[in-house]
């Protein structure tokens, strides 16, 4: 039951339609403006505020889709953020003993993995600005409340580019509405002048 534009039943016609194409067309045709004409009551607008509302909403979209985008971004920093933090909690041991071996390298040898890992949460740690390490329960909270309102953000995203593809096949419409009143005006003023 989504809006759709109004069909050019000559461009139709030119393509090898039949007749009855045509009358079919002609009714759906009457059904599309009389949708748009009930569109535009509804929303109390004409072709100008159409254009208006069209630009609100390019903006609401792009305000969302940057929220989104800063949303998905935080998320992914957590995400290896909690990595991490448990693995610099699984090798700190590790690396304290290591450390108290005078950084001995037959140590460092035999756990070298771990090591590597402690100095990778380390580094990342630094890069990150972190001075103190959130705990993982915070990270998690900070985490559920970023994705409900990435969420949110992304369903009201949904629901403005509904609304603007329904407007702009409105748009689109009453456009064709609006030229077919002047060719039909131009038509008759034309008849009235050849009596």
């Amino acid at each position: 039951d989504k809006p759709q534009t109004i069909i050019d039943i000559q461009a139709k016609l030119a393509e090898g339609k039949g007749d009855a194409y045509r009358r079919w067309a002609t009714v759906e045709n009457l059904k599309r403006m009389a949708k748009t004409k009930l569109y535009i009551d509804e929303h109390h607008l004409d072709y100008e505020s159409l254009a208006e509302r069209k630009d609100a909403l390019v903006k609401q979209e792009a305000d969302l889709t940057a929220r989104i985008t800063q949303a998905q971004t935080r998320l992914a920093e957590i995400n290896v953020l909690k990595t991490h933090i448990v693995n610099y909690s699984k090798t700190k041991d590790i690396y304290v003993a290591y450390r108290k071996s005078g950084y001995s390298a037959k140590y460092r040898q035999e756990h070298e993995d771990e090591i590597a890992l402690h100095r990778t949460a380390k580094q990342a740690f630094d890069a990150l600005g972190v001075q103190k390490l959130p705990s993982v329960k915070s990270l998690n909270a900070q985490y559920a409340r970023l994705l409900g309102e990435k969420k949110a953000a992304y369903a009201e995203y949904r629901a403005a580019r509904e609304e603007m593809r329904e407007l702009m096949v409105h748009r689109k419409n009453l456009a064709l509405i609006l030229q077919g009143d002047a060719k039909e005006g131009k038509g008759k003023e034309a008849e009235r002048e050849g009596r």
